[in-house]
């Protein structure tokens, strides 16, 4: 399925400030056991009001899930969006020379054993 428009533009524009692309990837490397939101504020190094902010823009455009675990709020990142942002990217790359771009699709197909 094609990633329309408007949404590879929601999920491209929330990733489009330093500190949500940190988090983000932080969150892609910490894999599906995902990270609390305290640890992704110390490593990111910001302040937790802020985190909290920047969590709700990833999460609003669909590349951030949360769920509870006792007292703690984990976030992951949703691998989902991932893939279909990085296809949408390479969908039709290269014009006609596949050869050029087949690094970039098969670092998108390798990022489905991920999640």
């Amino acid at each position: 399925m094609t990633l329309p428009l408007p949404r590879a533009v929601d999920l491209l524009s929330a990733l489009a400030h330093g500190h949500r692309l940190a988090v983000f990837r932080l969150l892609v490397k910490a894999g599906p056991e995902g990270l609390p939101a305290g640890k992704i504020a110390h490593e990111v190094g910001v302040l937790p009001n802020t985190l909290s902010t920047h969590l709700a823009i990833l999460g609003h455009a669909g590349l951030v899930q949360s769920r509870r675990d006792g007292r703690s709020v984990i976030y992951t990142a949703n691998y989902a969006a991932m893939r279909a942002m990085l296809g949408f990217l390479v969908e039709d790359c290269c014009g006609g020379a596949p050869e050029i771009c087949a690094p970039l699709a098969g670092l998108a197909l390798a990022c489905g054993d991920a999640g």
